[in-house]
């Protein structure tokens, strides 16, 4: 049941993704190339699975989730940038700066970004309060206190040994703030409770470290083939991980304690929030 559902909200992600106006100049190819360039969808995933968590319906939040999938790839392209991460491949292909150059790349994930709220901003749901909340929300978790913060914080520790508590705040903001933006707009859209929303969000946090604890995992056990990326890149920037602090088996440790955390916090959504449950599975499971 698990895979169906999975590949029924990438079905409709994918759609709505491809369906999205796209000129035909060399910025919106770029644009184009990097988004629709596969990728797990974890994020506009989530967004959907919340809103039928809540009692929602999942296709009044695709425009929203497809909004999410935008930030999150403009976030890519520029992590890849030799000013970054200098990573040549993503999603086993070809970098955005590597086909498209580093000065179209950086306007590529700029015109993203705003494309995204553009999206956000013409929802036209019949509900411009939980809109208005969304938008506020997604601008927060892009941001300085949010995924942006995040990153700058994360080049700021490289070669320094970090705390885990430090590595947990860079991790909260760049991976975890918009993970978390994601299942609370699919509640929010979807009329859920505070009580209902609040129950997303700790789920959607401790998924959020989980993943990026699997990340410095299968950085290290992975292989580039299936990550579909260079493997070993934090070693190579001298980051400081949860494997590099805890081992790879104390990080396993962290990652499953995370995992039982996140399917704790939605409990009391019931039978609605099953999915959610077994995604935490396959975040921990997941190999690339």
């Amino acid at each position: 049941m698990f895979k169906e559902t999975f590949q029924r909200y990438l079905t409709m992600i994918e759609q709505t993704l491809a369906q999205l106006p796209w000129d035909k100049d060399s910025l919106n190819e770029s644009m184009y190339y990097s988004l629709i360039g596969g990728g797990k969808r974890i994020r506009p995933v989530l967004a959907l699975a919340s809103a039928e968590a809540v009692g929602g319906n999942p296709e009044a939040v695709l425009q929203a989730a497809a909004a999410i999938e935008l930030i999150h790839t403009y976030s890519l392209i520029h992590d890849d940038l030799p000013a970054m991460d200098n990573d040549d491949y993503r999603r086993g292909r070809l970098s955005n700066h590597k086909v498209f150059g580093e000065a179209q790349a950086i306007l590529a994930g700029d015109a993203l970004l705003t494309y995204a709220f553009e999206i956000l901003a013409n929802l036209e749901l019949g509900q411009p309060e939980r809109e208005l909340r969304v938008i506020r929300e997604v601008a927060v978790a892009a941001g300085k206190d949010g995924m942006v913060g995040g990153q700058v914080a994360d080049v700021a520790g490289e070669g320094k040994a970090l705390s885990l508590n430090e590595i947990e705040e860079i991790h909260k903001a760049k991976t975890g703030a918009i993970l978390t933006v994601s299942a609370r707009l699919g509640g929010i859209l979807s009329g859920g409770t505070e009580e209902q929303i609040k129950a997303l969000t700790d789920y959607a946090q401790a998924l959020g470290l989980a993943f990026q604890i699997k990340d410095d995992i299968l950085d290290i056990v992975g292989d580039s083939e299936t990550l579909g990326k260079p493997a070993g890149s934090d070693i190579r920037q001298g980051k400081s991980t949860y494997v590099s602090l805890l081992g790879l088996d104390g990080a396993g440790h962290q990652l499953h304690a995370q995992i039982l955390k996140a399917q704790a916090a939605i409990k009391p959504l019931g039978e609605r929030a099953s999915f959610l449950n077994e995604l935490a599975f396959y975040i921990e499971e997941r190999k690339h």
